[in-house]
């Protein structure tokens, strides 16, 4: 039986003694296997992250446009919370780029079902298919349904 190290025992300490032994190049005492883990893990967060901004900002798009009499100032500050946490994102991680068309297929998926759950409107009512482009989805002039002039008017 092997004796847990501080990886498995307390996460916080073991972060901080592998930055250290990073920093002062003790490669040997590295715990490579949790390390690698690790690393990767937070490339996945970083794709797992852009997903959920894009589910949340489309399901309040699809909202706003699929049932217009209950827009309201809470819904347009979502949406526009959303798309600047998206363009930080994006800003922050360049390379998540790549990944943009299918993390939007995926998000959509999501932001269909989001937008059923809070609006009570049957699936048939929405686009199987994102019905936006990314750069409709990410314009701060783009609310659809109404002229962007008008938005300010909520």
């Amino acid at each position: 039986m092997s004796v847990p190290n501080s990886y498995e025992t307390d996460f916080y300490a073991w972060t901080i003694e592998q930055a250290s032994l990073l920093h002062n190049q003790q490669w040997q005492q590295l715990d490579l296997e949790n390390l690698i883990e690790e690393i990767t893990s937070l490339g996945k967060q970083q794709r797992q992250e852009l997903r959920n901004r894009l589910s949340i900002l489309l399901a309040h798009l699809l909202k706003w446009e699929y049932q217009p009499q209950k827009r309201s100032r809470s819904w347009l500050a979502t949406i526009r919370v959303q798309r600047r946490d998206v363009l930080y994102l994006l800003r922050d991680n360049p390379s998540l780029k790549s990944y943009l068309q299918e993390g939007l297929s995926e998000a959509y998926e999501n932001s269909r079902d989001l937008a059923m759950g809070e609006t009570n409107l049957p699936e048939a009512t929405f686009p199987k298919l994102c019905p936006y482009d990314f750069g409709e989805i990410l314009s701060d002039r783009f609310y659809p349904g109404i002229p962007s002039d008008l938005v300010n008017n909520f």
